[in-house]
This record gives structure tokens, C-alpha cells and sequence, in this order.
């Protein structure tokens, strides 16, 4: 791997995990080192920090919260 792309990885720990989790991406990264845009895809991806994903964690933290409304709401009648 070159040093360039190994530094890269090591400023952003997440993306340094990503790849120890899977070990491809060593070789994808060695023999074409501009698949780094590709590599940061898919380590979002796996991480839920996709628009569409943050926009579900956050679908699912509103409807506890209006649960926890209702059952208070419940619990004071």
C-alpha cells in the first residue's frame, strides 16, 4: 500500500477499522490507489452514516420519544 493512502487511513481511524475489518480493501487500495472515494462509500455505508440511514436512526429516536409521551400521558390519567 502506499504511504500516501496508509497516512490518509491513519488521520481518519474509522475508515483505518474498516479496512483491518476487511482485508480487501488492502489489495483494492494497492493496486488502485484513486478507490479511495470507493473505500469512504462503503465505510459510510457500513457505519449508518448514509443521508438515508441517518434519516431512519433518527425516524426511530422521534417515534420513542413520542412513546414515551404517550405512556407519561397514560401514567398522569
Amino acid at each position: 500500500m502506499r504511504q500516501e493512502i496508509y497516512q490518509r487511513l491513519q488521520h481518519r481511524e474509522e475508515l483505518l477499522r474498516f479496512v483491518r475489518l476487511h482485508p480487501i480493501w488492502y489489495r483494492t487500495l494497492a493496486r488502485d490507489p484513486n478507490a479511495f472515494a470507493d473505500l469512504e462509500k462503503q465505510a459510510n455505508y457500513f457505519y449508518g452514516k448514509t443521508v438515508p440511514q441517518r434519516i431512519g436512526q433518527f425516524g426511530e429516536q422521534l417515534s420513542m420519544v413520542n412513546m414515551l409521551i404517550q405512556m407519561a400521558r397514560a401514567m398522569r390519567d
